[in-house]
C-alpha cells in the first residue's frame, strides 16, 4: 500500500507552495497602508538582498562542481538581475518617498 506524501509528485508541491506564496505576497502588499510604504520597500530590499546570495550561488554552479547544469546558471543570472533592479529600484522609490518629507530650502 503506497502513502498518500508519496503519491504527490515533488513539482507539483513546490509549484502549489509557489502559487499559494504568490497569492500570499498579493494581498499582504496590496492592504498596506500609503504610510507604511517606506518601510515596507526597505523589507523587500533585504528580502532582494538575501536573492541575490541565492542567485550568486546558482551562477556558480559551474565552479563548485565542475560541469554545471546550464539551466542553473540561467535562473540564476535572471534572478540576480531581477532582484538587483528591485533594489536598485527600491532605494530609488526610497529616496523619493523620503524627500518629500523635507523641508524645502528657500
Amino acid at each position: 500500500m503506497e502513502t498518500a506524501a508519496a503519491a504527490i509528485d515533488p513539482f507539483v508541491f513546490r509549484l502549489s507552495i509557489f502559487v499559494l506564496a504568490v497569492f500570499v505576497g498579493y494581498y499582504v502588499v496590496w492592504a498596506v497602508t500609503p504610510a507604511l510604504h517606506t518601510p515596507l520597500m526597505s523589507e523587500t530590499n533585504a528580502i532582494s538582498s538575501v536573492i541575490v546570495v541565492g542567485a550568486l550561488l546558482a551562477v556558480g554552479v559551474e565552479l563548485v562542481g565542475g560541469a554545471g547544469p546550464i539551466l542553473a546558471r540561467a535562473f540564476g543570472f535572471v534572478a540576480l538581475t531581477f532582484a538587483a533592479v528591485n533594489i536598485f529600484g527600491g532605494f530609488l522609490v526610497t529616496q523619493r518617498m523620503l524627500s518629500m518629507y523635507r523641508k524645502k530650502k528657500r
